[in-house]
This record gives structure tokens, C-alpha cells and sequence, in this order.
């Protein structure tokens, strides 16, 4: 019987009424009690790490939840993580990156609905969690939510209040559970071959700044003085405003001569960027070499430079390690090098 370690942080999953709304309040042993079914496949290990609303999430609590899984990793064969739904993508997405290449399941969970409720997700996802964590195939970080299994660095919420509450954005799901069965639909943990590896730093001088018409760039001055780097979330496939100021012309050559780093990245959920197709995109990219999300969700893009900047900010490195493929999180080919 495979072992599994639950790791509790909180949320909405965890969460009871009081006088100024939903809190989380419910321990990690109570949130083990509403599952007793899964004693028939697993032996679990329930632990409180955190008690928050993931609203509250830092950089900080992600090193966490990857420090207790890497001093406990050889004692388990995998690991479940609660998790309040508003920030779990991110929160995904910094373990893919802090815990890579591992073959052991490492599945990040949560719910619509507070477990203790008569009519709730939580209980179904949380099964279906530990059916994850105990299957042979699985390995990784991933998200198990509403029957899903989404890879860790593609998952998004795009519902606050149904059951479906999470997508896989621009790429397939590795999995569907139904009725305690599970279906794969990528199955290659044969194809593994470099050891587990733990990251322990993360630089979190990283923003971001959504676009709106008539936006000003002088703000990015502003974030200048703040941070290391920016990702912009421009419109369609990415491009920068060339205002009569031309303010964020001026601004962006600020940020790269300093060496600090600019990051395009696009509103639009699906599909991904690529600046090379408009002149408003390709011209300032050619001219400043600026480094682009493509078809990474931007909770994998925020996370992802986090990790990068907390080992290098070499500007080489930092674009091989963007443009490197960690968990499924980026398709990128050699014709967007243009």
C-alpha cells in the first residue's frame, strides 16, 4: 500500500463560517476524516504546514511546501497538497520549478466549496488526489481538480465559483479520474532519466504590468526602482504602444541597459504570444532582444523567472532557462527565434 504525505495549507478547502466570512479554521487530521474511503488504497500522513487563505500566498510559503516534501521525500511515495483555489496555479507552478524530474507524484489540490458542507467538491477532489498520488504512473507535479490531472505549470482558474474551476491552457490533460478509475492520456514516466533535483532560492523582485490603451510607460520607470524584472501583458500576440512620447521605448531601454529584464507575455488565455508577426512587436524586440512567454500561462511565467533569477542573472542563461521545457510548461520551437 503506497504511503502518502498530506500537506495542509488552508483555504477554501479547510475554510468554516464565521462572523466576517469564510476562514480557514479546519486542521489537516479533520480534513483526512472526510475522506475514510481512501484508507482502501493508501496509508496517508496528515500535516499542517500553514493555516491561510492562499490570497496571503508568499514566495516564502512555496520553499516551504518544497522543503517539508524534499526532508520528507524518501519516507513517502508521493505527496498531496490543500490548497485555497485563488493562487493554486501558482503555487503549482513554483513547485514544478523548485522540485523537478521527480518521479514520485506530487499533487496540488483544493476546492470550490468548504469540505465540511453537506453539497461540496472538496471531498471528491481530495479522493481523487490521493488515487493520484498512490498510482504507479504518475510522477511530478500536477494539479488534480473537478476529475482533471493538469500538469503543474498549465493550470489557470478561470471560474470563481463552479466546480470546473480549472483549465489546462495550451496543453492536453495528462489525465481524467473517473469513479475511482484513472485514464491517462500522456503516460511517460518511463521516459525519465535525470534524478530529482530541489531548488532553494527564488528572487521574488518580479512584477507584472497588464496593458490598457492610453497607458503611460513611465511607470515602468517607477517599477524600475523596485524590481529585477517585469513581465508586460500586452494585447493579441504582443507588441509594445509606440505613443507619440514614445515613453515606453524610452523606458524599456532603461530596464535592459541596466541589465534587468523585460518579459512580453499576452492577455489572451489561449494560444500563447509571438511578437515576431506585427511591426509593433517584432521592431522593439529585434532592437532590445527582448524574451517572450510564447505559450506559457503566466502563473508558470511569474514563477519560472522567480526561479531563474534566484540562480543566475546572467541575461544567456536566463533566456536558455525561459526557453528550457520544466514540466510540460513551454512548447517552444526554433521558428519563434526570429
Amino acid at each position: 500500500m503506497k504511503r502518502i504525505l498530506m500537506i495542509a495549507t488552508g483555504g477554501t478547502i479547510a475554510s468554516k463560517r464565521s462572523d466576517e466570512g469564510l476562514k480557514p479554521l479546519i486542521t489537516s487530521e479533520e480534513l483526512l476524516g472526510f475522506v475514510p474511503d481512501v484508507k482502501e488504497f493508501c496509508e496517508v500522513t496528515a500535516m499542517q504546514v500553514i493555516n491561510i487563505d492562499s490570497t496571503n500566498i508568499q514566495p516564502k510559503h512555496w520553499l516551504l511546501i518544497s522543503s517539508t516534501i524534499e526532508k520528507y521525500y524518501d519516507q513517502y511515495d508521493g505527496f498531496v497538497v490543500c490548497h485555497g483555489t485563488d493562487t493554486l496555479a501558482y503555487t503549482a507552478s513554483a513547485l514544478s520549478y523548485l522540485i523537478q524530474n521527480s518521479p514520485k507524484p506530487i499533487v496540488v489540490t483544493g476546492a470550490q466549496k468548504p469540505i465540511d458542507l453537506e453539497i461540496t467538491d472538496a471531498k471528491t477532489n481530495l479522493s481523487d488526489s490521493f488515487l493520484f498520488a498512490s498510482c504507479g504512473k504518475a510522477h511530478g507535479v500536477n494539479i488534480v481538480f473537478d476529475g482533471k490531472v493538469i500538469a503543474g505549470t498549465r493550470g489557470k482558474k478561470e471560474r470563481t465559483k463552479s466546480y470546473n474551476a480549472f483549465s489546462s491552457i495550451n496543453f492536453p490533460y495528462i489525465a481524467t479520474i473517473q469513479d475511482n478509475h484513472i485514464i491517462f492520456y500522456l503516460d511517460d514516466k518511463d521516459q525519465m532519466q535525470e534524478e530529482v533535483a530541489f531548488y532553494h532560492k527564488l528572487d521574488s523582485k518580479v512584477t507584472l504590468l497588464k496593458l490598457i490603451p492610453s497607458m503611460n510607460g513611465d511607470i515602468l520607470d517607477y517599477l524600475f526602482k523596485h524590481y529585477d524584472a517585469v513581465i508586460i501583458e500586452s494585447f493579441g500576440v504582443g507588441g509594445i504602444p509606440s505613443y507619440e512620447d514614445d515613453s515606453f521605448h524610452r523606458a524599456i531601454e532603461r530596464w535592459v541597459n541596466a541589465g534587468k529584464f523585460v518579459i512580453m507575455t499576452t492577455q489572451v488565455t489561449n494560444e500563447g504570444s509571438n511578437m515576431s508577426v506585427y511591426e509593433i512587436g517584432k521592431t522593439i524586440k529585434k532592437e532590445f532582444g527582448l524574451l517572450e512567454a510564447y505559450d506559457m500561462t503566466l502563473e508558470a511565467t511569474v514563477t519560472k523567472l522567480m526561479w531563474i533569477l534566484g540562480q543566475t542573472h546572467e541575461p544567456d542563461m536566463v533566456k536558455e532557462m525561459l526557453y528550457s521545457t520544466i514540466n510540460r510548461d513551454i512548447l517552444y520551437t526554433t521558428k519563434w527565434k526570429a
